[in-house]
């Protein structure tokens, strides 16, 4: 078998027998010397190698150019290319929290889907602190990114009010403002918890506690209405001593909002937490009082996050589809970037209840309210 000598394992032609015109070793090629090589003007090579212009070039002229930019190791300058289309390809992302699980698989669905639309995420953390979110915005802008996704979104945002009145492409994601301003990808809160609150009160449950979300941020609020509403439907009374409100979706405030429930010292059978991070503070305090669950208190989580199914016990929790918000949020971007009077739209996605072992009929005979409210 004869051996092509003039290429390298890689496929590359080595710096010595490069194609006359070809840029030195450690020399990167230009488009120039990719038409010139492929024997077509620099316009004809750069439609080419555009996949949204390609079909504009003969098949067979888009092949000679592409073998000549793989010949050559040619790689698009796309500050070039922003500095003519006054585009950077890049995307922020701009999220509250870094460190929570919820948001990992939704930077995946958004990377994923502008990485084939040929775009770059830029990942940034506010640590939901409004200074720094206010500095991350500015420096974004300055970088001249193409648009912008938050996961920051309080029910009022000056911040995100201005971003969008200034006609810069804005999706939010998860979470929404009043106002309705720019485009949104978020899930149906409301009916998660009513489904969550419905498998509970089949369970023969009727005294079900709530820790509620941050009350500024759509989530907390429509899962809190979710609670009244499914309580309502299940012709409950809704007794505002068993609602305890937290000030942040953490475990810290899981864990206070349940010590707070407990001390009020009203019976309950089931706590409904808004967020998983809550309901790993529940059970928190229930270990600190000596009681199990499901046995002495069933709980139910929300959003479904990595490793849910392996605490102890695995957590009944309301799962969210966290890939598809993401590619869903990116693809309401895209079209906001190429078409800046796309209407606005909010996309509200279903979520569904995933039944686990934190939940299970109370007991027939419960102890006094005393049990429940000291520890043992």
């Amino acid at each position: 078998m004869a051996i092509d000598s003039s290429r390298r394992a890689d496929g590359r032609v080595p710096p010595s027998r490069r194609p006359a015109g070809a840029p030195a070793a450690g020399a990167r090629a230009t488009l120039r010397e990719v038409a010139q090589q492929a024997g077509v003007h620099p316009a004809t090579a750069s439609r080419a190698l555009n996949e949204a212009t390609r079909s504009l070039v003969a098949a067979e002229t888009a092949a000679r150019v592409l073998e000549a930019a793989r010949l050559l190791a040619y790689r698009p300058n796309h500050l070039a290319r922003g500095l003519k289309t006054r585009r950077s390809a890049t995307i922020a992302v701009v999220l509250p929290d870094l460190t929570n699980p919820l948001f990992p698989p939704i930077v995946r669905g958004i990377e994923d889907l502008l990485g084939a639309e040929g775009y770059v995420a830029l990942v940034a953390n506010t640590d939901n602190d409004d200074e720094r979110e206010r500095r991350v915005f500015e420096e974004m802008r300055n970088r001249h990114v193409d648009g912008l996704i938050a996961a920051t979104a309080r029910r009022h945002h000056p911040v995100l009010l201005e971003t969008a009145e200034a006609g810069i492409p804005l999706v939010l994601v998860n979470r929404v403002m009043d106002e309705h301003l720019c485009s949104s990808v978020s899930v149906d809160d409301a009916s998660g918890i009513r489904d969550a609150l419905a498998h509970l009160v089949s369970l023969g449950h009727r005294r079900i506690a709530h820790i509620a979300g941050p009350q500024e941020l759509s989530t907390g609020q429509g899962r809190y209405q979710g609670y009244l509403d499914g309580m309502s439907e299940a012709g409950l009374p809704v007794d505002d001593v068993l609602v305890a409100f937290a000030t942040s979706f953490s475990e810290e405030e899981g864990y206070r909002c349940s010590e707070e429930l407990f001390g009020r010292r009203r019976r309950f059978t089931a706590v409904l937490a808004a967020n998983d991070m809550l309901a790993l503070g529940v059970v928190r305090s229930l270990a600190g009082r000596s009681l199990a669950c499901p046995s002495d208190i069933s709980l139910v989580g929300f959003n479904d996050m990595p490793f849910m199914d392996r605490v102890a016990p695995p957590l009944t929790t309301v799962h969210l589809p966290h890939y598809d918000v993401g590619q869903q949020a990116a693809r309401l971007l895209l079209e906001r970037i190429r078409d800046h009077e796309a209407p606005v739209e909010a996309l509200l996605l279903p979520p569904s209840l995933v039944v686990r072992a934190s939940t299970a009929p109370p007991r027939t005979a419960r102890a006094a309210p005393r049990a429940h409210g000291a520890r043992r």
